[in-house]
């Protein structure tokens, strides 16, 4: 029997899916923390996963922890303070670190004690850093799919349709590019253009899913629930922009289609052609639900744009 991150359990689970499903849930969380505190992406990369190549060492095993992302925190963390401690010009980082990393005896959420306060605001930074201005649409693309997403590197060269190796080296680029940036989350103006890089990335990612530009297949629907999944905690980071969740309401209302966009034989189906009764009527209602919430944040004198405009439009056909 194998614990998951909310305490229930997956019989049927093998500790290397459960390996696979707790990176893909937390990777962002724990990276985005390690930045925070190492105050370097590279290496907090590095140190998850190093935690990850613990857990498929040790979890098959000795069984999957009963708080998995717990396990990969502290783990991590231990190897944070061991790289410190090894580094002789670093003494004094190591005892900062060790003041903010004081470990326990139990590996359970309350050790997290530390970082509850944060955990939200470091998935969030973690997206504004990887949706840097300074990289270029296709690197900040595949960072954030690689460090906010949780893919890995084959992963994401086969959602695009690209080598491994020139995945991999995008991605070495951009987290060089990086180096010295700014770990804050940005204010002001300078926050509300980060937050159109943000999304204009993650829209990218879903448009690449809901119409390739390259390959046999004109569709990639992976790429698309994970887009939806990476705005969805962009919502829950952001409440209170209407842009965001506008961005997901369209995400949402144009996927419930996609089920539908060919017909039996591989075409591709018109809107007016489509059988309605194959749309994801959950989608749907999610979708509808978001732009709800996007005009409520616009009552409230947030403004909109336009991922607001279109989710109005594409609702107008469900």
């Amino acid at each position: 029997m194998t614990g998951t991150p909310g305490g229930t359990t997956q019989s049927s689970e093998s500790p290397q899916d459960a390996v696979q499903r707790v990176w893909r849930e937390e990777s962002a969380r724990l990276v985005g923390a390690l930045t925070r505190m190492t105050r370097d992406l590279g290496l907090a990369e590095d140190l998850g996963q190093d935690a990850l190549v613990a857990a498929l060492q040790q979890w098959p095993s000795e069984g999957v922890p009963d708080n998995p992302a717990a396990w990969l925190m502290q783990t991590a963390k231990r190897r944070a303070i061991d790289q410190f401690r090894r580094a002789d010009t670093l003494r004094r980082r190591t005892a900062e670190l060790g003041h903010m990393l004081q470990e326990r005896e139990e590996v359970d959420m309350p050790d997290l004690d530390a970082f509850v306060d944060h955990i939200d605001d470091d998935v969030l930074r973690l997206i504004f850093l990887t949706c840097h201005p300074a990289l270029s649409p296709e690197s900040r693309a595949a960072l954030t799919l690689r460090l906010v997403g949780g893919l890995t590197v084959p992963e994401i060269a086969r959602a695009f349709l690209t080598k491994d190796a020139t995945i991999g080296q995008r991605i070495s680029r951009a987290k060089k590019s990086l180096a010295g940036e700014s770990f804050d989350l940005p204010v002001g103006a300078e926050r509300e253009e980060r937050l159109d890089d943000v999304m204009g990335v993650l829209y990218l990612i879903f448009n690449e899913g809901y119409a390739a530009t390259a390959g046999d297949d004109w569709m990639r629907p992976d790429l698309c629930v994970e887009a939806i999944r990476l705005t969805r905690m962009l919502a829950g980071l952001a409440p209170l922009e209407p842009e965001v969740h506008g961005l997901l309401a369209l995400m949402e209302l144009q996927a419930s289609r996609l089920h539908a966009r060919t017909d039996q034989d591989g075409r591709p189906a018109l809107l007016d052609d489509q059988d309605r009764a194959t749309w994801d009527a959950l989608l749907i209602r999610r979708g509808l639900a978001g732009l709800d919430r996007a005009m409520a944040a616009a009552a409230a004198g947030r403004p909109i744009g336009p991922y607001v405009v279109q989710a109005q439009i594409a609702a107008c056909s469900v």
